[in-house]
């Protein structure tokens, strides 16, 4: 399933003009995990903005940087740094400005800059040469290709928001990109290394590196914000809601993460793939009416069970909607969405076309009643309008394990597993055991911000967020991030949430607001308008 495209931004040029030759060393050296303030790669990017100018800018390039001390694979876990120092010929001074940390993780697939020669150079790889040549645990072809969704088919790759690391660099914030392991990821004896929690906790310990080396790494690493699409999305969100919590100590300890903080200032998490033990039901809640791109419907035995163990599961949830909306449950969920949401995400659109162009579109899409500038429709003719859902029942913890989030929760030698009770009880590969692994729960609950965010909420989260979500993107439920969205503005963080109106999996069409929220909940004054 391809990503959505990105809106209003191109760029070239990348072409390095010098390297540093200092011979200086940070005083911290013997330290395997001090950053080298003086190893950059000067280079120049031509960043063309939302508006269609070009920004000339000269930035500070550090190439892969490994952020543990006890690597299982340096191919992935590494980091790379742009900073800027010049742009369109006016110098710039970025050591307090925001640090975007901006992963490319996709499907939960292995995500590597081990290669990258400029900013943007994150993305999927299946293997290959650490860092400096150093051989790697590297994941075989064939484990690759016969991992569940490894082909893409369940979540879309990540870099949706690339355009948001180039516009950060031209507003004058430092970008770094991390690597992660992944769940295809698989050693020579046959184990898998990169599935639940390896993602997560190979991100923390990147943020742990750079705190660690505050006032060697440029920017202000009080002021890191996360970016991720799809997996990523989730992953981000995770990082924002779990900041310093204990289960994951043990994970770091294991890798040689530096002793600092795991917490991060804001997040930006674009269709975020989360919630897993119950994305099943919220998918047949939201989707469950609409048939398959074949024009099968689905089993509707099973989206009849999963709508109602969703049922029961918002309930728990106890959440008051935003805008004073009152208690959300499955019967007024629908409500909900179509009020806060996809109204005023309709409305938004339609106004911002022409007259000509708003008559023709709402000529072509007669559910929608157009009246004193404001869209508004009902639930059912909205799920009409998108159509075709992508993915059969169950979505997620699928009955013959194919599905990439059963790959997530492999381990060992084990290629794949259940992670809900409703999908081990109907499994069809011939389990002897149709129960989750007693394993699993823990693992669910590093895997969900929910987990972080519910009962005693952790103290250490973000407390402002970004959350995007394409309308017609049925590679998830609108629920996810709704919910996500109601607990934490019930816990009275800053969240800035909205659904882009026709758009799929992975749509970034507004990275330039983006970049001015960073500005704003940062406190940073750019340099460089």
């Amino acid at each position: 399933m391809g990503i959505g495209a990105t809106a209003g931004i191109a760029a070239v040029g990348g072409i390095a003009l010098s390297a540093n030759a200092s011979d200086a060393t940070s005083s911290s050296a013997s330290d395997s995990l001090a950053f080298d303030p003086d190893a950059w790669t000067k280079l120049t990017k031509t960043i063309t903005d939302t508006e269609g100018t070009e920004h000339t800018v000269v930035y500070h390039f550090w190439k892969a940087i490994t952020y543990v001390a006890e690597p299982v694979d340096a191919t992935y876990q590494s980091l790379i740094v742009s900073a800027p120092v010049e742009i369109d010929g006016k110098a710039v001074d970025a050591s307090d400005a925001p640090i975007l940390l901006a992963n490319s993780v996709g499907g939960y697939l292995p995500a590597s800059v081990a290669t990258a020669t400029e900013i943007g150079g994150g993305g999927s790889a299946t293997g290959g040469a650490a860092p400096g040549g150093a051989p790697s645990a590297s994941s075989s072809a064939s484990a690759q290709a016969a991992a569940p969704g490894a082909n893409g088919t369940t979540n879309a790759a990540g870099g949706a928001t690339s355009s948001n690391q180039l516009l950060a660099l031209a507003a004058g914030y430092v970008v770094v990109e991390p690597g992660a392991r992944g769940r295809t990821l698989k050693n020579s004896g046959g184990e898998y290394y990169g599935t639940a929690p390896a993602a997560i906790v190979d991100l923390k310990a990147a943020v742990r590196y750079l705190r660690a080396n505050k006032g060697r790494v440029p920017g202000d690493v009080e002021r890191i914000v996360s970016a991720g699409t799809s997996a990523g999305g989730a992953l981000s969100a995770l990082l924002g809601a779990s900041g310093d919590s204990p289960l994951y100590d043990p994970y770091l300890k294991a890798l040689g993460a530096a002793d600092a903080s795991d917490a991060i200032f804001a997040t930006g998490a674009w269709c975020p793939i989360t919630d897993l033990e119950h994305a099943d039901g919220a998918y047949e809640w939201n989707w469950g009416a609409n048939d398959l791109s074949t024009g099968k419907p689905v089993d509707q035995t099973v989206s009849k069970a999963l709508r109602a163990q969703f049922a029961e599961y918002q309930a728990g949830l106890k959440l008051r909607g935003l805008g004073g909306f009152g208690r959300l449950n499955a019967r007024n969920l629908d409500a909900y969405l179509v009020e806060q949401y996809l109204e005023p995400s309709a409305t938004t659109y339609l106004a911002a076309l022409s007259d000509s162009a708003r008559a023709a579109y709402l000529k072509a899409n007669t559910f929608i009643t157009w009246s004193a500038g404001r869209a508004s429709f009902t639930w059912t003719d909205f799920l009409t309008h998108v159509g075709a859902r992508k993915k059969d029942a169950p979505a997620f913890d699928a009955f013959d394990l194919s599905a990439g989030e059963n790959n997530e929760f492999g381990t060992g030698r084990t290629l794949a597993r259940h992670f809900t009770a409703y999908g081990a009880e109907h499994d069809s590969t011939g389990l002897t055991t149709r129960r989750v692994a007693s394993g699993i729960p823990a693992a669910l609950d590093l895997m969900n911000p929910m987990h972080h965010l519910s009962g005693k909420a952790n103290p250490s989260r973000s407390k402002h967020w970004w959350i995007r979500l394409g309308t017609k993107d049925s590679d998830t439920a609108l629920t996810v991030s709704a919910n996500l969205a109601a607990r934490l503005d019930n816990l009275g963080d800053d969240v800035n949430h909205l659904y882009y109106w026709d758009e799929g999996h992975g749509a970034n069409t507004d990275p330039a607001d983006f970049i001015t929220w960073i500005a704003r909940v940062t406190g940073h004054k750019s340099r460089h308008p």
